[in-house]
């Protein structure tokens, strides 16, 4: 690139330049952050889980999927639709019948998602005993925070006893 050019607006850098910065860039003109946060957010996750099975209807995405609203449902889908990760079919009924599929290349992110459902299954156990782990270490750092300010005010509290 030239002296005083900028960079195209979904430019954010080289993410494999520099090994030991693994962070993206967090602009919000990052197209690879704006990528992960679409896919990665629970409803596109579910979503994109259920249409590797077979096309559904908005209606049976939405029985399928506990705690989505007819809102975010509808604003997942036209995203990912836009992303292209799912299509679209409307067929000419009354009342008219639209099914959703996922796209080749949603397919192909399916496969990377079984992945890390798998690993999640695999570590789920290890991951269960860390948290245990720190709750428990938090605890203790809490409690002996609290008993050392409790001496400390026992300590200030004798200090102005003995000054009066």
């Amino acid at each position: 690139m030239e002296d005083g050019t900028f960079a195209s607006p979904g430019y954010c850098g080289d993410t494999a330049a520099d090994e030991a910065v693994l962070q993206w860039d967090t602009r919000n003109d990052c197209e690879v952050r704006q990528i992960l946060d679409r896919i990665a957010d629970k409803w596109s996750l579910l979503v994109i889980a259920l249409l590797d099975q077979r096309s559904l209807r908005f209606t049976e995405l939405r029985r399928r999927i506990d705690g989505i609203s007819q809102r975010m449902l509808a604003r997942t889908l036209r995203h990912l639709e836009r992303d292209g990760l799912v299509s679209r079919t409307v067929h000419p009924t009354v009342p008219p019948r639209v099914d959703y599929a996922l796209t080749p290349m949603g397919a192909t992110l399916h496969e990377t998602i079984r992945s890390l459902v798998t690993w999640t299954e695999q570590h789920q156990n290890a991951i269960a005993a860390a948290r245990a782990a720190y709750d428990v270490r938090v605890r203790a750092e809490k409690e002996a925070a609290e008993r050392e300010a409790a001496e400390r005010d026992s300590i200030a509290r004798e200090a102005r006893a003995a000054l009066r």
